[in-house]
């Protein structure tokens, strides 16, 4: 936009170690979804934990879409997000009061507790209370790190920056698929070295949180205006940041006259940034990604790929995950926001749509397809997988970390991240129960949600690009057409 003022910044190497350090965290947090996925579809661990999936997996006479439908097993992937559900709110407090980084520190220490126990686990209980752990480090991370990038970034690069946060979040999941398929010929504790491996980028999360600096505007938000410039100075590598600092220390002092920020939240002013975040993160759950990330071993056993094969479909896709992320790192900041998003719910639409068409038709409850429809099915789901993540994967995270103003950006933020761990939760917790009773339906069930989010940000999603984090609400939100009224 070009009512936005110019500031100075150059790359330094310490910055941009910051950048690649906080996006550990992210790294956490998609080894944890990777790698449940994998470690439910190892025999080892069922016999362990749940014997009757593993007994109804041996007769496997029975019905393709029914095979994993257990309620505990469904408890073991979805507790990590209700845990950090519930400890996202704690972490906005935390993250306001203490800063962006013993937020991040916090959150690796909880990772290392939980790779360590849900590991180590001698019964359901402790890896349940283990993954509980791992899930307060994911709320905690989820928290910290996107709102860290987004302020410590040059405006003309943070969605860039941002964007490696959901990049290493693909590389986790993209790591995680490897170590499955690595585990699985290590009888009888594969399963353990899969879990335990999750320790590995948590100690470099927890270093890496002792050299990160904290963001110039969690200083001068906590009244340390001597250091937030330094900061400020170290971070841009020039010495002329004065035009940025000025812009934060307003930022401030209009943040520090609201006591209650959750309360401020729900003021009419306050609405049209929390409804866009809250929403990017249901959508972003309900184009279906989780369902096929989490079960992508699963889907493809389903189609009928047996238990390497199906474990090597997922490394593809993860790869056409990662790839496809860093298009979104190079494009996010030149073609804006909108573009990339409506773009793909074109493309998210058709693979759905055809995905359920081809297992409607061919696919029924207990044989499977033949080698070439199966084929189609993992080009298709790698299209969905490719237009998911250069758009709604990290922008997701993106928009609601550059929208809010900093007096409600924590308490903002927190309810965007919850709202995504919400709806992860419902999903994990029903996929396999819906795509037991509605089979090839669930498909299209996903592909009306993509209809929705498609006429929500052609009319309701202003353009963020270049805008600096602390404008927005003079430069995108008075001048929108819909939000303006609520200004």
């Amino acid at each position: 936009m070009s009512g936005s003022p110019k500031y100075q910044s150059k790359f330094t190497v310490y910055v941009v170690l910051c950048w690649i350090l906080a996006a550990f965290g992210g790294l956490m947090f998609g080894y944890d979804i990777g790698i449940s996925g994998g470690v439910t579809a190892m025999d080892d661990f069922l016999i362990e934990f749940f014997p009757k999936v593993h007994e109804r997996k041996l007769h496997a006479k029975e019905d393709n879409y029914c095979k994993y439908d257990d309620q505990f097993l469904q408890l073991f992937t979805s507790s990590l997000y209700l845990a950090a559900l519930v400890s996202s709110f704690f972490a906005s407090k935390i993250c306001s009061k203490f800063g962006r980084k013993p937020t991040i520190l916090s959150a690796s220490v909880f990772f290392l507790l939980g790779a360590a126990l849900s590991s180590g686990a001698v019964n359901i209980w402790l890896l349940i209370v283990g993954r509980v752990l791992l899930g307060i480090g994911v709320g905690f991370g989820n928290e910290a790190v996107p709102l860290f990038l987004s302020e410590i970034a040059p405006v003309q690069h943070r969605g860039a920056v941002n964007i490696l946060f959901q990049l290493f979040v693909t590389i986790g999941i993209f790591i995680a698929n490897l170590v499955n398929y690595a585990t699985l010929k290590m009888h009888p504790y594969g399963w353990r070295v899969s879990l335990g491996l999750a320790g590995v980028p948590a100690i470099i999360l927890f270093i890496g949180s002792l050299i990160i600096t904290e963001t110039p505007a969690s200083l001068v938000e906590r009244g340390q205006n001597g250091r937030g410039h330094r900061t400020l100075r170290k971070i841009r590598g020039v010495e002329d940041v004065e035009a940025e600092f000025q812009q934060i220390v307003l930022a401030s002092e209009v943040a520090q006259g609201v006591k209650h920020p959750f309360k401020e939240l729900m003021k009419r002013s306050s609405r049209p940034p929390l409804i866009i975040a809250v929403s990017l993160q249901v959508f972003q759950q309900f184009t279906g990604i989780n369902a096929i990330m989490f079960y992508a071993p699963v889907l493809f056993q389903t189609v009928g790929f047996k238990n390497d094969a199906s474990l090597l479909s997922s490394v593809i896709t993860g790869l056409v995950n990662v790839f496809s992320t860093l298009v979104s790192v190079f494009s996010v900041d030149k073609f804006g926001r909108r573009i990339l998003l409506l773009q793909a719910c074109v493309q998210m639409l058709i693979s759905q749509t055809a995905i359920g068409v081809i297992l409607y038709l061919h696919l029924q409850a207990t044989d499977s397809l033949t080698k070439s429809q199966a084929i189609v099915v993992v080009a298709l789901v790698c299209l969905y997988v490719m237009a998911f993540a250069w758009s709604w994967g990290p922008l997701g995270w993106l928009i609601p970390s550059e929208t809010f103003p900093l007096e409600t950006r924590t308490a903002g933020f927190a309810f965007a991240v919850s709202s995504n761990m919400l709806c992860t939760f419902i999903i994990a917790q029903a996929f396999l129960t819906m795509l037991c009773s509605m089979h090839a339906g669930i498909f299209f069930f996903f592909a009306a949600w993509i209809l929705v989010m498609g006429i929500f940000v052609l009319f309701l999603l202003p353009e963020t690009k270049n805008v600096p984090i602390d404008a927005m609400v003079e430069t995108v939100w008075k001048k929108h057409p819909v939000w303006k009224t609520f200004m």
